[in-house]
């Protein structure tokens, strides 16, 4: 069937992208990191990681989240001392969520953890065979339906 590998690319990714799935792999990486840093907040900190210092309207787009959502959990982890905010240099009027020291150290942490647990769960590969697959998923996504401009 000409279709074929597409639609075992995109049963997969439904898989890889559940709502049960993420809250599963969020909780492994966060177990431990403190009481504010969980599945619900986790998002918010590795997107900070990811975008730099934003607005919570502006995160929850990049993230999947209302603004309200985002407020509330960073909420938390500013009381955690995992964020700050800090006023929006081109906007007086608005302010920004930013990671504090410890924010970075425990986003790095589950980093760490991720690939950890991908390396672990490719042991029994070849290393080609890893490789290839890294290279490949890593094209995908650069040219891929889901590449950036592809909105």
């Amino acid at each position: 069937m000409k279709n074929s590998t597409g639609h075992d690319i995109a049963d997969a990714l439904g898989l890889l992208l559940r709502r049960g799935t993420r809250a599963r792999v969020y909780t492994h990486l966060t177990e431990g990191l403190g009481e504010a840093v969980d599945e619900l907040t986790y998002p918010v900190l590795s997107g900070l990681a990811r975008t730099g210092p934003y607005s919570a309207a502006d995160l929850g787009r990049e993230i999947g989240l209302d603004r309200s959502t985002v407020t509330r959990r960073a909420d938390r982890l500013e009381r955690a001392g995992l964020l700050r905010r800090q006023p929006d240099p081109a906007d007086g009027r608005a302010t920004l969520l930013a990671l504090t020291d410890d924010g970075r150290t425990a986003v790095a942490a589950t980093r760490q953890r991720l690939a950890a647990g991908i390396e672990d769960s490719l042991a029994a590969w070849p290393q080609a065979d890893a490789q290839a697959f890294a290279r490949l998923l890593r094209r995908f996504v650069d040219e891929g339906p889901f590449a950036a401009g592809q909105d």
